[in-house]
Formats: structure tokens, sequence, C-alpha cells
């Protein structure tokens, strides 16, 4: 069930604010000394309290790590008619399932126009400059339409020995190339047979968009 805005008391809603803007430019939460900076607080103690009260709504919880994560969006603040929720997930580490729920960050409205139901997405912040070329420069968020499968010219989000990466999709009869486009000409094809997982297909970057 989504709070309404007019429900939140100022200060919570100017916090949650923060708390997303903060996630979706730095790709983490803020720590609790910065959000007392943020919102003027003297003592980190009354962001501490702050964050415990979103959390007891339900607007935020806390995962395994500690961190937090943004579940949900004040509904005074987002057209529901006009949007889906979308997880916002980080790279998988140590070959856990790029969607498992310790990866997800966030869950983050975004406009049908983009992400088509009944597709399933996920938000995924790209690292390095392989594919800047295609608009998709190092901390930019992509989204991403789940599927197994690829057209060549597609560009995909692969799993490779557990790695996550980005890149064009082109296969032939016997192999498949994973390419990058990147002004960085270091970069190489990866040529494979085997012993990958396409995650999903890249539908945008979302450089300059505000959540």
């Amino acid at each position: 069930m989504y709070v309404s805005r007019s429900l939140l008391p100022p200060i919570e809603g100017r916090a949650l604010r923060h708390i997303r803007k903060h996630l979706m430019h730095a790709g983490r939460p803020p720590s609790v000394r910065e959000l007392a900076a943020a919102l003027a607080y003297k003592s980190p103690r009354s962001a501490a309290v702050l964050i415990e009260r979103l959390v007891q709504r339900g607007l935020l919880s806390r995962r395994r790590d500690g961190k937090l994560r943004l579940h949900q969006i004040p509904e005074d603040d987002i057209d529901h008619a006009r949007t889906i929720d979308v997880p916002l997930v980080g790279f998988a580490p140590c070959g856990a399932p790029l969607l498992a729920e310790e990866n997800v960050e966030a869950t983050i409205p975004v406009s049908t126009r983009l992400a088509t139901p009944p597709h399933r997405y996920f938000l995924l912040r790209a690292k390095g400059d392989s594919m800047n070329e295609a608009g998709i420069a190092d901390g930019v968020l992509v989204l991403v339409r789940q599927q197994q499968t690829a057209r060549n010219g597609d560009i995909v989000v692969a799993l490779i020995d557990d790695e996550v990466t980005i890149k064009e999709f082109q296969a032939s009869s016997a192999t498949v190339t994973l390419r990058p486009r990147s002004t960085n000409r270091t970069y190489q094809p990866i040529v494979l047979t085997r012993d990958f997982r396409i995650q999903g297909v890249v539908v945008a970057p979302l450089s300059g968009v505000e959540f």
C-alpha cells in the first residue's frame, strides 16, 4: 500500500526525497551523517530517528549488509496510472542471481512509455566506459527488459563466469561475440561459445532522468 505524501510530515518527505536522489545519483543511500547534513540537523542522531520512522512506515528497510533499501515512493509524487515499479539492482557478486533480493537497492517507478507491460524490467548501474558510444557512460542507469534471448545488434546484459557485463550482441552459427562500443580502444570483443547467460536487453540509458 502506498503512503500519500500528504500523510507524511514535511521533514519525512524531504528525507525520503533526499534518500531517493542520493541513491539515483551516487549509487548508494546516504549515510546518517550525510542525511543529517542535507537536512541541516546538528546531530546525526536526529537523522537516525527519522530513518527509523520511514522504516516503520514501510517506505525503507535495511538489507542484510545494513544498507537502506527504498521500497515505495509517496503516491502524490508519481502518476501510478502511467508507471510500473522496477527494481534497481547492483552487480551480482560471487555468482548470486542478479535479481536476488539482497541485490535490490530500491524499487523505482518508471514510465510505461519506457517499461511496457507485460514485460518485466530492472534497472542496472553501468560500470566503466566500454559502452560510452552507445550513450551508456560510467554510473548511468540503464533500463533492462528481462529476457534470455537477443537479436544481433541488441545491447545485452550478460553473465559471464559470475561477472555481469553490458555489451552489443552478435551471434553466428558457432560463436557469440559481445562487442564494446567505446571511444576507449583498449576494449576488445569477447568471443564465446558457452558459459554465459543473457539476463536481458537494454531498452534505454536513463541519463538525465529525474526519478
